[in-house]
């Protein structure tokens, strides 16, 4: 192994001799070329072949190549031309740094004898670089105490060119305190320095910014800049300064907690910790340094408490500023608080009224008020108002002071209270307000009187109602209050038919409820008017009234009551008469009824329920007229009895029956011939009603005549006293006619309370009767009263009425009635219009008188039938001498059905007084009882 490396290194020897022996030889033959820097490759370097005397051929045939000892190959051969050129770019600088010659060597083999040719290129610089700083922007600092003069080394440039292109100058931009001197070294580079030449100021200008420029000598100059950045190093010759000696800011008062208001500055021209300002608040007595708060090291002054303008609109504020060495100056913040509206206007109720009368007069003072607002300005001025459509008004006094009146008189009725609603609104953005309530209440005075609930009144009443039953209410409302308004109730005094309302009717004073206290009869009295009254318990008592018609409501309560044929009072038969020569239809007599009740009630209907020969007699329906039904013939009976029903139509129906007696005869002494068989029984019970009749009569004529002889006897006493104190204190002779009561006066008072009493032969067995109007124009004298007997009382009437009247008074026209007015529902059926029969029980006695008187004058030879004036002949039966002069009117009793029109006597009501024939027949009639 020893052996091998030996061989080796032996080999290397050699080789080495060889080579240097070779470099010597091409010594003596070296080629030098000259390119410059930068050139772009492939350019021509020199010709290798040429220079060597080679064919370009011949060099790449004998192996030439370039052999450089460890560099990058710069060069290379160009085979087809044998020339030397550029194999990659070149530097210079890179090359041969500042070296002054930039020499590059290389050789040239020739492979084939092995021959070495030593090559020098030279490089020239170009100017391709500019002189350069190691610092472009270096930072000097300098105190700013430092005296003129002072010199301070600047780092100097470097060019990496050569000769002329390398670094020749400097220079340094123009100032104030700063010039440049460049020294030149022992190795002849230049270096610049920077001269002081006037004092620093820090505060004035702490930082000088210098320029320099370092140029070189090459085509074209190249330069390099450097910015040299002087800082002046302070020194703690300022105290802090703040930007305002005095501070002034207004706030809010309602800024939140927290809030900065301000920032304070400070400012100290040094730097550093000479620069180092802090803040300070002087500790003052008050409530300002709790209110605010200041930041030491920011200035920042902020609110730690709320803030009130109306506790304090601003507050003043010490502050200190203090740099770090401790030179302090002082200023003042002003802090100014601005009123927000933040308070609602207050009421101070200074005098009010809970409760006034409704009648006070407009402009009555209820309240007296002053409102108040703690803000300022505008936010200050209040307005005051009330809710529209009330009666009252404010009216504003001194300091905001305000009265609240009436504007027209209250109604409690209307409103018993006010709640009023003050409302004050302050003139702030936006704006406050507050509300005040006052309660009022309206004290009542009677004002109102009760008020019914209708104008008036009217009430349906059922007759036969049970007595003491409520009938009606009535309700009365007033519109006061309390006692005002308590009504009583009661009724207006009046007299109904003589008699006081209070005994038909009765109210209860609290409720108003009517009762009745009478069973009502409609056939009494329809309808009732009477006033009801309401009276308040206020002082003075008010009341009003209302009408109240009571009606009454018809009940059928009373059956048919028939007028004509009347039942006979001396147990006789009332006949009536038909030739047997009447043809079918014949009108034979008619029933007459009347119906107290009105309407349905009182519509009648006939019906035959019974007759002794069925099928020969018929009554009319609606007309009650009794008719022959068909030929009377020889076998009919001369006596034909009938019983007609009456009934109404009411609910239950009521009805009446009648039994007629007809006799059926050609003349009149067939009828006498049968009369006697014609009689009723008579009735005892008759007799003694009679009998009591005539008894109260005497007993009511005695005691008025006791009175009117008492009555005269005071009178005359009376008289003469006066007649006597007359004289003796005037001593006049004349005494007043109107003192004076004469006897005609007392006899004309005395006709209305006499009677007539008539009085048939039979009047024993039967009624007494009472005829309408009086005829008693004499005194009957209580002798008379005393010894006559009752019985015979009628016919020394009679006598008397013959003396007095010896002319039998002519019969009256007007009561002749027609077909149109006959009694009873059939006045308007078709019939005889000149016939007429007798409708009442005093008129069928008289018939029968006639007829019996009539049959002794026949058999006396004097008979008088014949129809002369005055003996009523029975051929006139139903001819137009047969006058109903003594028949009672009673066509106001008499219904139309379908109608509530009744027929009246317009005469006769107007008149007052009977025909003037009515006495003539009654004589007539009791002559021939006598007989």
């Amino acid at each position: 192994m020893a052996a091998l490396q030996k061989l080796l290194q032996g080999r290397k020897l050699v080789l080495l001799c060889v080579l240097m022996a070779a470099q010597w030889e091409a010594g003596a033959g070296q080629i030098r070329y000259s390119v410059r820097e930068e050139i772009d490759r492939g350019s021509f370097v020199g010709n290798i072949a040429k220079d060597l005397g080679w064919e370009p051929l011949a060099l790449a045939e004998r192996g030439v190549r370039i052999v450089s000892r460890g560099r990058t190959q710069l060069f290379a051969l160009n085979p087809r031309s044998g020339s030397l050129v550029t194999a990659d770019r070149i530097d210079r600088e890179e090359l041969c740094a500042q070296s002054a010659r930039c020499l590059v060597n290389f050789n040239i083999l020739l492979e084939d004898k092995l021959t070495v040719y030593s090559v020098e290129v030279e490089i020239t610089d170009i100017n391709d670089n500019a002189p350069r700083f190691g610092v472009e922007e270096p930072e000097l600092k300098i105190s700013e105490t430092t005296t003129p003069g002072f010199r301070i080394p600047l780092k100097s440039a470097h060019d990496a060119d050569v000769g002329e292109n390398t670094l020749q100058k400097y220079e340094l931009n123009s100032n104030d305190h700063f010039s440049l001197d460049v020294r030149i070294g022992a190795d002849g580079n230049k270096y610049p320095e920077l001269v002081l030449e006037h004092a620093l100021d820090r505060e004035e200008e702490a930082v000088h910014h210098l320029v320099l420029v370092a140029s070189d000598g090459g085509n074209p100059v190249r330069s390099g800049t450097c910015r040299i950045r002087v800082k002046v190093l302070d020194a703690n010759d300022n105290p802090p300064v703040f930007i305002q000696p005095e501070y002034r800011v207004s706030v809010l008062e309602n800024v939140p907690i927290g809030t900065r208001i301000l920032t304070v500055t400070a400012t100290d021209t040094d730097e550093g910790y000479n620069a180092q300002v802090a803040y300070f608040q002087e500790q003052t007595p008050g409530e300002t340094s709790e209110v605010f708060e200041l930041k030491s090291t920011s200035g920042d002054i902020t609110i730690i408490k709320s803030l009130d303008y109306e506790n304090a609109k601003f507050h003043e504020i010490d502050i200190e500023a203090q740099d770090g060495p401790g030179l302090i100056t002082r200023a003042k913040v002003i802090v100014t608080i601005l009123d927000v509206n933040d308070n609602a206007p207050e009421f101070y109720m200074t005098s009010a009224s809970s409760s006034i009368p409704e009648d006070s007069p407009p402009g009555t003072i209820i309240a007296l008020f002053n409102v108040h607002d703690r803000d300022s300005g505008q936010n200050a001025f209040i307005t005051c108002s009330l809710p529209e459509k009330l009666p009252f008004k404010l009216e504003r006094s001194v300091d905001n002071y305000y009265r609240l009146v009436t504007t027209s008189t209250l109604d409690r009725e209307q409103f018993s209270f006010y709640n009023i609603t003050l409302s004050a609104k302050d003139g702030g953005n936006p704006p406050l307000s507050t509300d005040a309530h006052l309660l009022l209440q309206v004290a009542d005075i009677n004002d109102n009187p009760p008020i019914f609930s209708q104008m008036s009144y009217s009430a349906y009443i059922p007759e036969n109602n049970p007595r003491g039953t409520s009938i009606f209410s009535v309700l009365a409302h007033d519109p006061d209050s309390n006692d005002n308004a308590h009504i009583t109730y009661s009724l207006a005094e009046d007299t109904f038919q003589g008699v006081p309302l209070s005994s038909y009717i009765s109210i209860n004073s609290d409720t108003g409820v009517l009762y009745a206290l009478q069973s009502f009869d409609y056939e009494q009295f329809q309808d009732l008017q009477l006033w009801v009254i309401a009276v308040d318990s206020g002082n003075p008592p008010l009341s009003s009234n209302v009408s109240l018609s009571l009606f009454l409501m018809d009940q059928n309560d009373n059956m048919p009551e028939i007028l004509y044929p009347a039942l006979p009072t001396d147990g006789s038969t009332g006949v009536e008469l038909a030739p047997r020569s009447a043809e079918p239809g014949y009108l034979v007599t008619k029933v007459v009824a009347v119906d107290k009740d009105v309407g349905q009630n009182a519509w009648l209907s006939y019906c035959l329920l019974k007759a002794s020969e069925p099928g020969l007699f018929l009554v009319g329906l609606h007309t009650g007229e009794v008719r022959i039904a068909r030929t009377l013939l020889d076998r009919d009976a001369l006596k034909q009895s009938l019983v007609v029903a009456v009934q109404d139509h009411g609910q239950p129906p009521l009805s009446a029956t009648v039994t007629l007696t007809i006799a059926v005869a050609d003349s009149i002494p067939e009828v006498l011939a049968d009369l006697s068989s014609i009689r009723t029984p008579t009735n005892s019970n008759d007799s003694d009603l009679t009998l009591y009749l005539v008894v109260a009569v005497a007993v009511v004529s005695c005691v008025f005549l006791a009175f009117v002889i008492i009555l005269l006897t005071l009178r005359l006493r009376h008289w003469h006293v006066s007649r006597m104190l007359q004289a003796s204190r005037d001593r006049l002779g004349g005494i007043p006619a109107s003192h004076f009561v004469g006897v005609d006066g007392v006899s004309t008072f005395l006709q209305t309370y006499s009677h007539e009493v008539s009085l048939t032969a039979d009047s024993g067995k039967s009624h007494i009767i009472f005829p309408q109007p009086n005829y008693a124009d004499t005194l009957i004298s209580q002798e008379n009263c005393e010894k006559k007997d009752f019985f015979s009382a009628p016919q020394s009437l009679l006598d008397d009425k013959r003396e007095e009247n010896p002319q039998q008074a002519p019969p009256n026209t007007d009561w002749r009635f027609s077909q149109a007015q006959r009694p009873g529902t059939s006045g308007s059926q078709n019939g005889d219009e000149t016939g007429t029969w007798p409708n009442n029980q005093f008129d069928t006695e008289m018939l029968q008188a006639m007829i019996l008187a009539s049959a002794s004058e026949a058999a006396d030879g004097s008979s008088t039938l014949g129809g002369g004036a005055g003996t009523m002949g029975l051929s006139a039966r139903y001819g137009p001498q047969f006058t109903l002069q003594h028949v009672p009117d009673y066509r106001q009793n008499v219904y139309i059905p379908g109608s509530n029109a009744t027929l009246t006597n317009a005469a006769g009501k107007r008149d007052g007084k009977a025909p003037a024939g009515g006495n003539g027949n009654k004589k007539k009639s009791g002559k021939k009882e006598k007989k």
